[in-house]
């Protein structure tokens, strides 16, 4: 992707989800029949946006701009001036990480989770043009209508993808092996533009801080400028094609650097997370943020920049709950940054935002006694925030696609892994390890009960298990339910339980497992991608101590403050 979200790591965990995921019943158990009761009042704490985090971006020659958006996987058309959003291409194969468009207005994107490229003509027509690609990041047609996909993160290479039979009633999809490959091993080429008047690629180095320009004949590669932190995406400028801009992801920073004198030229500074760029055909220069969920115009000359679309949350994922004197402050990973939200008035604060502070993508969270904990089986990692300062601490790795983690008071962590199926128990300094429990069957989210509990969904079952991690214990508490995600223990000793394959939260009783539905109609349940986990992005719940349940949406990208009804 152009904001390199998914690390060489994840070629492990993809690998060894399949064999978990094996495990998964074919269609959800019918739900147990709940017994009748009111229903918590819904409101939205935090409003929705489009996107799921938003990445690709181009312009085609009627000006119209396309945006994509890999975990959405969908392609979206944007009003710029009005700022309306409406779907292009459905998922699962609008996952565009990069957008190009042809002179005869063919439009192209890279599939990234499902390692494939495809083509769309003019008249509607979708073609699949490559596959079994490691990681097809970015793509750019030439003057001469070629194309040209790299791959990064779970590959690293330049290919051109022979376009010319694509039409034929018998065309095939070019595996990787037979696409003609031009470079590798360069060091993370992104988003990248071919220049009209030279012929030459001109683009990132993700993992080298550079911009280069690349012979697309010999491979041959020459540094145009370094000294970036983490360059997604360079354009060349349609109203003076001397200069190619560059969006640092790392920093926020917009440059221009000129190719005769090789001088940079600080643009425009914004908050770390922009992932993509373009031009339309007056020259004006928009952007992505995938933290943000924004698209924005950015003035050339002033730096000053206005908002086209934005969302308060990018994707938000599991959830935890700190409440103080009377007040719930709500922890949310928001898979492009960690942030907090204010219970009463939905005010979203920044704490942590991806490549600006980490390199992780945070699904899992849980607060501790010393530490907010991070897990991410996107990164593979489970990172330590420190609770006071909001500073990242720690950052564990080598999990088998850890989905969250929970800290005793000593320090102990325990993680649950989706590929190895087991509950694992982490040192302090996360140089211990030893398994506590395994057979998990998909699991998607703990929670901390009494003593020595450890509370699991487990997504293939259908079923909330209960784990002594003194004994290693197992007992199962409910199932039936049709796809549980997110589970918190509210102060009334019941668990919360988010059932997303009937879009409703039900209370469990973890003696009786009787259940009882608190909220329905929620729009929740992201759909997941071919080959990936089941629980993509889990719906997280949490319960403040005066018994408001908070849920994640991520479909709205929105978060639901659920009250209980009065006595």
């Amino acid at each position: 992707m152009k904001c390199g979200r998914f690390f060489t790591s994840l070629a492990l965990a993809s690998a060894v989800i399949g064999g978990a995921l094996a495990q998964q019943a074919p269609t959800p158990p019918a739900a147990t029949p709940a017994p009748v009761a009111k229903e918590y009042d819904q409101q939205f704490l935090v409003a929705g946006s489009w996107f799921h985090g938003v990445h690709g971006l181009a312009f085609n020659k009627d000006d119209q701009l396309f945006a994509g958006s890999v975990i959405g996987q969908t392609i979206y058309r944007v009003q710029i001036d009005s700022g309306e959003v409406d779907r292009f291409v459905d998922p699962p194969i609008g996952m565009a990480d990069d957008i190009a468009f042809a002179e005869d207005g063919t439009m192209a994107w890279t599939a990234f989770l499902l390692g494939k490229v495809y083509i769309r003509r003019p008249n509607g027509k979708t073609i699949e043009v490559a596959n079994g690609m490691g990681g097809p990041n970015s793509l750019a047609f030439g003057k001469d209508g070629r194309l040209f996909v790299s791959e990064v993160f779970l590959g690293d290479a330049l290919y051109e993808i022979d376009l010319k039979n694509a039409d034929k009633p018998d065309f095939k999809p070019f595996p990787r092996t037979e696409l003609r490959r031009i470079a590798e091993k360069m060091g993370g080429l992104n988003g990248f533009e071919i220049h009209k008047d030279d012929g030459f690629l001109y683009g990132p180095l993700w993992f080298k801080g550079q911009v280069v320009k690349i012979n697309l004949e010999t491979g041959g590669i020459e540094v145009i400028a370094d000294g970036f932190k983490i360059p997604a995406a360079a354009n060349i400028d349609p109203q003076n094609r001397d200069n190619v801009y560059v969006v640092d992801t790392g920093t926020g920073g917009i440059w221009s650097v000129s190719l005769t004198s090789k001088a940079k030229k600080l643009v425009a500074s914004m908050k770390p997370g922009l992932d993509n760029l373009a031009f339309d055909s007056r020259g004006r220069l928009f952007v992505t943020s995938m933290t943000d969920n924004g698209v924005y115009l950015v003035d050339k000359q002033t730096g000053a920049h206005r908002t086209i679309v934005e969302g308060k949350l990018a994707i938000p994922a599991d959830l935890a709950v700190v409440s103080e004197n009377g007040k719930d402050t709500i922890h949310v990973a928001d898979v492009f940054s960690y942030r907090t939200v204010d219970g009463q008035t939905g005010a979203v604060q920044d704490v942590i935002r991806v490549h600006g502070d980490t390199h992780a993508y945070p699904l899992g969270i849980s607060v501790g006694p010393k530490h907010v904990l991070l897990t991410s089986w996107f990164s593979n990692t489970v990172e330590k925030v420190d609770r006071k300062s909001g500073k990242l601490v720690a950052s564990f790795g080598e999990f088998a696609a850890p989905v969250d983690a929970l800290e005793t008071a000593d320090g102990t962590i325990y993680v649950a892994e989706l590929a190895s199926s087991n509950l694992v128990k982490v040192s302090a300094d996360g140089k211990q390890r030893s398994t506590v429990a395994k057979e998990l069957r998909s699991p998607v989210a703990l929670a901390r009960g009494k003593d020595d509990l450890i509370y699991v969904t487990e997504i293939a079952a259908g079923a909330v298990a209960e784990i002594n991690v003194a004994s290693g214990a197992r007992r199962v508490v409910a199932d039936g339910l049709a796809g549980p995600e997110g589970i918190a223990v509210g102060p009334d000793g019941r668990l919360f339980v988010a059932e997303v394959g009937q879009k409703r939260v039900v209370a469990i009783d973890p003696a009786t497992g009787a259940k009882t539905v608190i909220a329905s109609n929620l729009d929740i349940g992201l759909p997941p991608y071919q080959g990936g986990p089941p629980g993509l992005v889990p719906t997280g719940v949490t319960v403040g101590a005066g018994g408001t349940v908070y849920v994640s949406s991520d479909i709205r990208n929105a978060l639901y403050k659920l009250t209980p009804p009065a006595p």
